[in-house]
């Protein structure tokens, strides 16, 4: 009997611990809605934690369960207040290794600081300094959605996994965008050109973009510091252009003029300032557009962008659920929303299982 007990202690000692679990790193409820999504989809349950702010503004992580020997996955989508958000995700993240936790994998669906990936005359650049604390803190991989710009991977010292979110805001597109086949896809910028033109191959329709006089601040052209420099339009005129191409299967009709927009949609990765965006929409109405969809994967929509977007001339705003933004719904009910959260546990999944990641960047294009 002795000897049984001992077998069966043996055998129990070498069984590999294979679990993971899914934690959330945010200290607000309306938060966690999207780690919930997830861990319903994975089947799991979400892993018992607190986080909170003490009176001084210090955060506090107290993991409530055992993750000796176990994967990790930390979901932290990030609210209005972005320091306090990644306060949280570097505490819970060095909480969980020295808790001797084998893998630690942040689920970032928006990167913070993700537009402050260059030099800009004598600052910095944020985006690879937050790089290095998540690696410091104990990070390992991680999984984000739509990086402002591809090359910000090569900031980390492990592993990215940049999803799309392309197919589900052409999926809304598809679905929900009556008469989509007469719309044009707009870029707002030409810098956004080459990510609307993707979206327009895959929907077969045409591509337009707005040029515009780019903004040079006068201590930028003093310094002359900034990268890249400054784009200045020589035309001296200080209005916008809209450029028109169509895709190859389809010939305008003889009399039509070339800008005669019937159904317009704007994409971007990120709508936070609404400005450029408002006064896109009132040249594209001149022009004859009588639906107008913005689409964008992160909406931050900050300050006063949901009463700008509800005055205006804009029919919807599509964004998808990578940052919260209940509080804007309530104050403009044309902001619609696309749940992701099914990619991000089919990742977690395929991660987690040792798994290809190729079959989520299907049908997705090199500039998306």
């Amino acid at each position: 009997q002795t000897g049984d007990i001992a077998s069966k202690l043996h055998f129990t000692m070498n069984v590999p611990k294979t679990g993971y679990r899914v934690f959330s790193a945010n200290s607000s409820s309306a938060c966690t809605e999207l780690a919930k999504k997830i861990t319903e989809r994975l089947g799991v349950e979400l892993g018992k934690s607190i986080v909170y702010q003490e009176s001084n503004r210090e955060t506090r992580i107290d993991v409530k369960e055992s993750v000796r020997g176990q994967t990790i996955f930390i979901i932290q989508t990030i609210p209005r207040d972005v320091n306090t958000a990644i306060m949280e995700l570097l505490v819970m993240a060095y909480a969980l290794k020295t808790s001797c936790a084998k893998n630690i994998i942040g689920v970032i669906p928006y990167f913070p600081y993700s537009k402050q990936c260059k030099m800009r005359k004598r600052g910095s650049i944020v985006c690879k300094l937050l790089a290095s604390m998540l690696a410091k803190a104990g990070l390992s991989h991680i999984i984000t959605m739509d990086l402002h710009q591809k090359e910000i991977q090569g900031f980390f010292s492990f592993p990215v996994d940049n999803l799309r979110a392309s197919p589900f805001l052409t999926q809304y597109i598809q679905e929900e965008v009556p008469d989509y086949r007469n719309a044009i896809i707009v870029a707002k910028s030409p810098s956004a050109a080459k990510r609307a033109q993707s979206y327009a191959e895959r929907l077969r329709l045409g591509l337009a973009v707005i040029h515009g006089e780019a903004q040079c601040a006068e201590s930028d052209m003093a310094d002359g510091r900034h990268s890249p420099p400054c784009v200045r339009n020589t035309s001296g005129h200080p209005g916008l252009e809209v450029s028109y191409t169509v895709p190859r299967q389809r010939k305008p009709s003889k009399g039509v003029r070339c800008i005669l927009f019937t159904l317009t949609c704007f994409q971007d990765d990120i709508i936070d300032d609404v400005e450029d965006f408002v006064a896109a929409a009132e040249i594209l109405k001149e022009r004859g557009a009588y639906k107008i969809y913005i689409m964008a994967t992160h909406g931050l929509l900050s300050a006063d962008a949901p009463r700008l977007i509800e005055e205006s001339a804009i029919d919807e705003v599509v964004v998808t659920n990578t940052v919260p933004h209940e509080v804007q719904k309530l104050q403009c009910p044309k902001i619609k929303t696309v749940d992701v959260s099914m990619i991000l546990a089919e990742a977690i999944r395929r991660i987690h299982n040792g798994e290809s990641m190729a079959y989520l960047f299907r049908n997705i294009a090199v500039d998306d």
